[in-house]
């Protein structure tokens, strides 16, 4: 195999320049090199390969935006550095097997695992409930079934190493490869192993450990990384959240190996949204900062001017201490906050971070009455300070200046906005129009004139 410093010289000297780096920073190429002969096989490609290095690389960098959803360029753009730089499961991307009846799996339908040591930062007890709730993500949605054993060792042997520990694919220290496992077989086959140097937790906080297990677990049973970004397989680690939910990606694909379930009722899994579907309704939808971000499950679809097409993630990337399936969210631009809505508590948060004594009350906060026990839909009147409340067929206007609901209300939504219909499910304000969103149909209502324009899909923002 060529080191990269030879590499690098190798094409600077050649009759290619070396496009692939748009800066041409020699930091970006080793952090580009290491993570294309770590999960791309990019060494070994290159051993005995005709092409340019350039084209190699290229070539690479495709395969790696195909899959992380990201512009396909072959160049090292900053999107591409950024998910670069994410956290994630330490297998390569381009395994030798793929999703086949032929490739591998267990010949046998009970398992057994066994748990080699610990990590420090969680208690024995914790880490052994998270490796079993682990394992049961897998047996609901198939007839695998899994017992601990103690005196041998498993068919998986769970463990938790530090740097090189013989096995061919040494973890890096904290951050970026967090754990590996390998595909079914014996000896080391199915095996799991976890960076040591992580701090593991039970919480939505650094790596959780029952999250990371179960996805290395489903390698463990024979399945590749995914490209639905919403799939536990996907290879990025995504922030853990409590409400999780196995995708369907997964489900399915794990069916193809081992069957479906033998449960009477067959479980489902969450799906991730598609924009341009045309019956795509939202949870929650406000601006910030300029973007307008829409909400569904624990997905995000975010559009703004610069982007050419919308982006689509989870909740937790941005906001990992927010709830999945939100009710409703506004910007409340004079305090600098975006506040977000789930029951009948609020979450307000500024940048990154949920502000310190969140979630409160929207009793206590706001003075809604004590049969109020969610809200559908807010938003703020940036030129007033006045926000909206909407819920079931009737809306609250609140004064964020002097902190207190207007009297007189609540009042009908068919009198303060006739024409949108009485049911407000998300509503957000841009240029001078509240844009309301009911199921799969919006309405523009102009704040000067109080018309309503013509029904639309909702889905229009997304250049559909």
């Amino acid at each position: 195999m060529l080191s990269l410093p030879l590499l690098l010289l190798l094409w600077g000297t050649s009759s290619y320049t070396f496009p692939v780096f748009q800066e041409g920073r020699r930091q970006d190429a080793e952090t580009v090199w290491k993570y294309l002969e770590n999960y791309y096989n990019l060494g070994e490609d290159t051993a005995g390969k005709t092409l340019s290095g350039k084209d190699l690389m290229a070539g690479k960098l495709k395969q790696m935006q195909q899959l992380f959803g990201l512009k396909v360029t072959g160049k090292s753009d900053p999107e591409t550095l950024r998910v670069m730089g994410k956290p994630r499961c330490g297998v390569s991307d381009v395994t030798p097997y793929s999703i086949t009846y032929d490739n591998p799996r267990w010949t046998k339908t009970h398992l057994t695992y066994s748990i080699l040591n610990y990590t420090p930062y969680l208690p024995r007890a914790v880490v052994e409930e998270s490796i079993e709730k682990a394992f049961q993500v897998w047996s609901d949605v198939t007839p695998l079934t899994f017992s601990r054993v103690f005196e041998e060792e498993g068919d998986i042997v769970l463990a938790f190493y530090r740097g090189d520990h013989d096995d061919n694919n040494p973890f890096d220290g904290p951050l970026y490869g967090l754990a590996h496992a390998f595909q079914p077989g014996p000896g080391i086959g199915g095996d799991v192993h976890f960076d040591l140097d992580e701090r593991w937790t039970d919480t939505s906080e650094n790596f959780n450990l029952f999250y990371v297990a179960a996805h290395e677990l489903g390698h463990s049973l024979g399945l590749t990384h995914s490209y639905d970004i919403g799939a536990l397989m996907f290879p990025s680690y995504t922030w853990y959240t409590e409400d999780f939910v196995l995708n369907q990606d997964d489900i399915n694909r794990i069916q193809a190996l081992y069957g479906p379930s033998q449960n009477p009722i067959q479980p489902t899994g969450a799906t991730t949204p598609k924009p341009c579907d045309p019956d795509l309704s939202f949870d929650a939808i406000t601006t910030f900062r300029g973007e307008v971000m829409f909400f569904i499950g624990r997905f995000y679809i975010r559009v703004n001017y610069f982007m050419p097409e919308p982006e689509l993630n989870l909740i937790g990337i941005i906001w990992p201490d927010l709830p999945g399936k939100l009710d409703a969210a506004y910007e409340a631009s004079i305090m600098d906050e975006v506040r977000f809505f789930k029951g009948n508590r609020m979450w307000a948060v500024r940048t990154r971070s949920v502000l310190s004594g969140y979630p409160v009350d929207i009793h206590s906060y706001f003075g809604f009455p004590s049969y109020v026990t969610h809200i559908d839909a807010a938003v703020c009147e940036e030129e007033s300070g006045k926000t909206y409340f909407f819920v079931d067929h009737m809306y609250w206007r609140y004064d964020e200046y002097r902190r207190s609901m207007d009297p007189g209300y609540p009042k009908l939504i068919t009198e303060g906005f006739p024409g949108i219909g009485d049911k407000v499910d998300d509503v957000f304000q841009k240029n001078g129009y509240f844009y309301f969103f009911h199921q799969s149909t919006q309405y523009r209502f102009d704040l000067q004139t109080g018309r309503v324009g013509a029904p639309r899909d909702s889905n229009t923002w997304f250049n559909c």
